[in-house]
């Protein structure tokens, strides 16, 4: 069973997942969105509501390509986190690889690290 997504790694996505709702600037929304993807990646949970977010939004602004490769992240996301098997600091838009690791942001890598 996962551990529990700490304080500070849960107050972060949860900003970010708000924010990812509340701005008006779409461009902005997909950033807010792929910093919550980073953090929830270790949470099967999270990294699949994460990735629901991400379909509604392509669904909103009528991206059939995006709208498809989160069907399928929506469906490894549990697995994958659950056997810790994610590439860590994929932003987890359709435009990468699935199983592409990329470099972590600072501030999130020290997030990540508590």
């Amino acid at each position: 069973m996962p551990r529990p997504m700490p304080a500070g790694v849960r107050t972060t996505y949860t900003a970010e997942m708000t924010a990812a709702r509340t701005t008006s600037d779409p461009v902005g929304r997909w950033n807010h969105l792929e910093r919550a993807h980073i953090l929830s990646q270790p949470w099967p949970w999270p990294h699949t509501r994460n990735h629901i977010a991400m379909l509604g939004l392509a669904l909103r602004q009528h991206d059939r390509r995006e709208a498809l490769g989160q069907v399928i992240r929506i469906i490894v996301a549990a697995p994958g986190s659950a056997l810790g098997r994610y590439p860590e600091g994929n932003t987890g838009r359709a435009n990468v690889p699935l199983t592409q690791p990329m470099p972590l942001p600072d501030d999130l890598a020290a997030i990540l690290a508590t």
